[in-house]
């Protein structure tokens, strides 16, 4: 596991930008699959139910965002950390259609600057407080190997096999 990028042994050797752009639909896929009478439910005491799950995507991809242009935006800049938990206080009742179309659009939003932005922003330092100096690109990595991550639980949740 990579210091900078604690999501990095998920990475499938697609390229980034292949992985961000399937995640919406990948999801949409799997909250189907798993149906509603599921998507409440969390696999095991103390888990994210899979809704929970696409809301948690849904703020990452808030603080993605942050992150991303702030690093454009600033020399040098130090991210702001967030406590995943206190996040997910939130979430009970929000139903994962709703997460999940916010989190198309803030991707949407998202990979259109990243595609502006990459390759030449690539190599833009940012600090991360727990993690580090990384780059732009590192934030990049960092949000697909998350991404694969959240898809893989969700995966194991899915009554079927769904190609993500």
């Amino acid at each position: 596991m990579s210091a900078l990028n604690p999501y990095a042994e998920f990475l499938d050797g697609r390229p980034i930008e292949v992985i961000l752009a399937s995640t919406s639909p990948a999801l949409s896929a799997l909250i189907k699959a798993i149906g509603p009478e599921k998507v409440t439910t969390p696999p095991a005491p103390g888990k994210w139910s899979p809704a929970e799950i696409v809301c948690h995507l849904a703020d990452c991809e808030i603080a993605f965002a942050f992150r991303l242009r702030q690093t454009l935006a600033e020399d040098h800049p130090v991210l702001q950390p967030f406590d995943q938990e206190k996040w997910a206080a939130t979430y009970a009742g929000i139903p994962a259609t709703q997460a999940l179309a916010t989190f198309a659009a803030l991707r949407s939003w998202n990979l259109a600057l990243i595609a502006k932005a990459l390759p030449d922003a690539a190599d833009r330092p940012v600090t991360h407080p727990e993690r580090g100096t990384m780059t732009f690109k590192t934030i990049v990595e960092t949000m697909a190997g998350h991404d694969l991550n959240h898809l893989a639980q969700l995966q194991r949740l899915a009554p079927v096999d769904v190609v993500v």
